[in-house]
This record gives structure tokens, sequence and C-alpha cells, in this order.
């Protein structure tokens, strides 16, 4: 058995069918359906015999079809009568029966004549009897057939026989559509059939029956005034033959016509090409014909800005900054006043965001390692406010206006759909990568150890002197003989210690304040910077992610529509 042309027809079918996929809940679902008809039909028309050309014989009550069908067969297979409709079921004429069982069971034909020589009434050497005779005869090693059908009229008043012709006009290779002169411009036909199916015109052949009821002067005219009309319908290339089935008149140029196509063989690829092509523009119908420039650094950038004040990490900054700066004190400030620095709660304690620190941890007894989980540990923040939610929101919405910008309204919907795909979740999301980021609670600073030594030493010092002021005192007062104590320039050694550790101590715990200030306000910016990275991450990975693919998925939809359809 002969295939059809597989490459072309085959990589255009796998792109509508991409298309299709790609396009589904972004599309309209009757178009993705209409679509995904076109791609299952042509599989199954590719499946049957590629061997047989399928004409189908397509015209208005009264236009004398079914006499046209035989006289181009040849022989009295149609009934044709004054009553019509005279076609009620579509009567195929079969050259090379050879595996055409399958293919007329596919167009539900169950009226078929065989004819296996020349037409009756035609000459050896035409055409026809070359195709019918010789081609499906014994002289070829592969032989072909084709398949003629008579179908009901597409104007019939009975439902059944306009649903036969609607779906014999999708599965036929060829179309033959017969016109008579007094209905030739009916806009019936021209509406419901000629212009859906313009895209199919290499494959589309019109008949001007009944001529004989012209003056031989009218049958120019009203062949050229067809024209035109087929010409509005997207069909200016379309052949029209004048013929008349009483007379014989054209049916051999007719018939030949049908020859030539049938002998290519290509009338079922190049049909098959044809509803690939217009179920594809029809798919992109709606494209505005821009590929959206997708997530820009700025715009996540934004969308990060917002996102992190949205999640509190001002609050927390400030928290690491009073943090540090609390426990700064605490490390280099005067040791004899330090207890009332132990009255202040650390605010980064009270934020739950102290690494180790887990508000549940003394009730449950967890494990220090399960404690310390950020998948099960919860920051204390407080609730976000109906403004920071707004904000968020509204950074979200901003963000997939902006990369999906240029994409049709369907495509948009979806990218905002994907910017909000974990909306559910993002708070909790945020809340995690907080709790997760190591802010430097609890680390001092290295010189922190230092000034607490020398401050320490200033104390001791300070009690020493005090504590020998003490015992000089003691023994005066017991009247013990005691030697005096040394000095320095005239001031005695003990007041020096007293006077300096306290001096010395107070002086530095003064000094070291702004210090300490300065170190607070280099901790929250770094703890600023960990915590923007950690927002930023989940915002690229919930948000920027789903966009950016989104987007991808329309590129990928608008490629395949361009292989489907053959645009570059």
């Amino acid at each position: 058995m002969t295939s059809f042309d597989s490459g072309p027809l085959d990589r255009k079918l796998t792109a509508l069918e991409t298309a299709t996929r790609l396009g589904e809940g972004r599309v309209a679902e009757e178009m993705l359906a209409s679509a995904g008809q076109v791609v299952e039909r042509a599989r199954e028309r590719r499946r049957l015999s590629a061997d047989h050309t399928v004409v189908g014989f397509f015209g208005a009550t009264g236009s004398g079809k079914s006499s046209l069908f035989n006289a181009v067969t040849g022989h009295p297979l149609a009934r044709a009568a004054a009553t019509r409709p005279t076609t009620s079921e579509p009567l195929a004429a079969v050259w090379g029966a050879d595996g055409s069982e399958a293919l007329l069971d596919w167009l539900e034909v169950t009226q078929r004549h065989q004819l296996d020589g020349p037409a009756a009434g035609t000459e050896p050497s035409g055409p026809w009897s070359r195709l019918l005779g010789e081609r499906w005869g014994r002289k070829h090693d592969q032989p072909g057939g084709l398949i003629l059908l008579d179908l009901p009229d597409f104007d019939s008043i009975a439902v059944r026989h306009r649903e036969i012709v609607t779906r014999l006009a999708g599965q036929v290779d060829v179309l033959v559509w017969v016109v008579d002169p007094q209905k030739y411009a009916d806009a019936a036909l021209h509406r419901e059939f000629l212009e859906p199916l313009a895209a199919h015109r290499g494959v589309t052949l019109v008949v001007l029956n009944q001529v004989d009821r012209l003056a031989e002067a009218d049958v120019g005219a009203v062949t050229a005034s067809l024209k035109g009309i087929l010409a509005q319908d997207g069909l200016a290339r379309v052949p029209v033959y004048p013929a008349s089935a009483t007379t014989g008149a054209g049916v051999e140029p007719l018939r030949s016509a049908i020859a030539e196509v049938a002998e290519r063989r290509s009338a079922a690829s190049e049909r098959l090409l044809s509803d690939v092509r217009t179920a594809a523009k029809a798919l992109g119908a709606g494209d505005a014909g821009g590929v959206p420039a997708g997530v820009g650094k700025a715009d996540e950038a934004r969308l990060v800005d917002a996102l992190t004040e949205a999640a509190g990490v001002t609050t927390v900054v400030r928290a690491v900054q009073r943090s540090y700066q609390l426990e700064g004190g605490r490390r280099t400030g005067w040791p004899v006043v330090r207890w009332a620095t132990r009255l202040r709660q650390d605010p980064l304690r009270r934020l739950g965001l102290r690494r180790g620190d887990n508000p549940q941890r003394g009730m449950n007894r967890a494990p220090a390692s399960t404690a310390d989980d950020p998948r099960l540990h919860r920051s204390s923040l407080p609730e976000r406010s109906p403004a920071q939610r707004a904000q968020a929101d509204g950074a979200i919405r901003a963000f997939a206006e902006v990369t999906g910008a240029g994409a049709p309204d369907a495509w948009r919907s979806a990218i905002r759909r994907a910017a909000r795909s974990h909306a559910d979740t993002l708070p909790d999301e945020l809340d995690q990568a907080i709790t997760s980021t190591d802010l430097g609670a609890g680390k001092g600073s290295w010189w922190w150890h230092v000034v607490n030594a020398l401050q320490w030493i200033a104390l001791v010092a300070a009690v020493a002197g005090l504590a020998w002021l003490g015992v000089l005192a003691l023994a005066g007062y017991f009247q013990f003989d005691l030697p005096p104590a040394p000095a320095v320039e005239g001031f005695p050694i003990p007041t020096l210690l007293v006077f300096g550790g306290l001096a010395f101590g107070l002086l530095l715990a003064l000094l070291m304040t702004p210090l300490v200030r300065l170190g607070a306000r280099n901790r929250a910016r770094r703890a600023r910077r960990r915590l923007r990275a950690a927002v930023s991450r989940v915002a690229r990975e919930r948000i920027a992610e789903p966009v950016t693919a989104e987007i991808e998925r329309y590129g990928a939809f608008r490629e395949a529509l361009a292989a489907a359809s053959g645009r570059h």
C-alpha cells in the first residue's frame, strides 16, 4: 500500500497536536476541541488507504448533482428524478476496490458500486480511461483507486442530510461543488461551505451545471460572474467547469480534471495539510502577535522589594539592630549596672528569631535538632496587616502585568494565575525564609571580649582599692599601727585604684556606646541583605519561575502554531 507523503504532514500534525496541548486552559475549549478533531481525523485518514482518492460531489437541491455524477462515472448509479431530494444516503462509485472497505466504513458509506473498467462512453486514449482502465488494471505494480461520492443536498429540508454533507465535507479528499445557473450565487452555499473551506482551494473544483439551459452567448458571462463570487470567497484560483449532464457538454474536461487529481495521489495529503493549517490559524486567531519579553531583573527586584516589606523584614532588621545594641551594652557596659539590662527582653527572642529559640521547645521537650528545624519553626512576627497583604498582592499583580504585557488576554490571564499559583502558601514560605536565615543573633564582635576584660580589670582594681582603704580604716579604728599606703605623686595607691578603676570603667562604657551603635547598624545591614536574598529565593521559585514557565509555554505555543500553519 502506498503511504502518504508523511514528512511535512507529520511535522505539521505534531506541531498542531503540541499547540493543542499547550493551549489547554488558555484557548477556548471549542477551538481546542476542533483542532483535536482535525488531528484525530488526519491520523485516522492516514491509517486508511493512501492509494484511494475520495472525491465528493456537493450541491444544492435542483443543481443536477446526481445526474452529473452519473455522467462522470458513465453509469446510471445515482437516482435522478423530478421529486427532490433524490439522494438521501451517500453513494460511492469505486475503482480499485482493494483496500477501500475500511476507508468507506470510516466515511460511513454503505451504498457501494465497484467499477473495474473504463467508464462507459470514454475513449481508451482519454485520461479517464487511462486512469481507470490502465493504472488500476494489470499494467502497474502499485495499484491505486478512486472513490466518487454522490451526497445528499446541502440545503435539504432533512436535518440528517445536512449533517451528512457537513461531516463528509470534512472527510473527503477532493470537493466538487455543483451549482446551477439559477442558484450559483446562493448565500447559504457561499456562507456555510465555500467561505469556511476556502483554505482547501487546492483540492476544490466548481462545476457550473445545466449550461444547456443558457444561451451559448450567456455561458461565458455567467461563468465569469461565478468566478467573481468565488474570488470574494477566497477561491480565486479554483477552476470552474461549465458542463451539462443532459448533453454531456463539459463532462470530459471535468472527468480529466478529476483523473489528474487522483493520478497525482496527493489530494489526501493536500487536504489534510489544509485542515491542519486552517485549525492552526483558528487557534491563533486571538494571538496579539508578540511574545512578552519575560521576567526582567528590574521587574523581579521591584517584586522582591515589595515582598520584603510585606513580609515584615523591616521589623526584623530593627530587632536585629536593637538586639545587637542590647547585647553589646551588656558585654561592654560598666559591670555594676549591667544587671539593669537583664530586665529588658531581647527583641529577637521576643520574635522567636534567635537561632536555637523555639517558643514551643520548653512545652514539648523537643530535641534541639527538631526545634531548630526551620521547616517546623515559626516566627512570632505580628500578623500581616491588611496594608501589608494589599502591598504584596499589588506587587504580584503588577509583576504579572508587566511580564505578560503583549500576550493575548487569555494568556495574560494564565500568566496572572501562574503568578498567584502559590498565593495561599506564600506568607508561610516567607515566614520560613525569615526564620531559616542566619541573622547573626548571639554572635558578638571580637572587640567585645577585649572591652569586657578591660571593664572587669577596672572593676577589680576599684574593688581592690576600696578593700585596701577599708582595711586601713578598720586598722585605724581599732588602733592598729599599720604602715601607710604607698603613694604616687602624693596620691595613695588605694585611692588611685578606686577612682581610676571607676573612672576608666565609666569612660570606657561611654566610649563604647557609639561603637556598639555603629556595629548594630552594620549588623542590621548584613541581616537585611540576607533576609532580602531569602525573600528573593521565594519570589523567584514561587512567582517568577511559574510566570517564566507560562511565558515560555506561550512562546512554544506560537512556535507550534507557526510550524503547523506553515508560517515562519
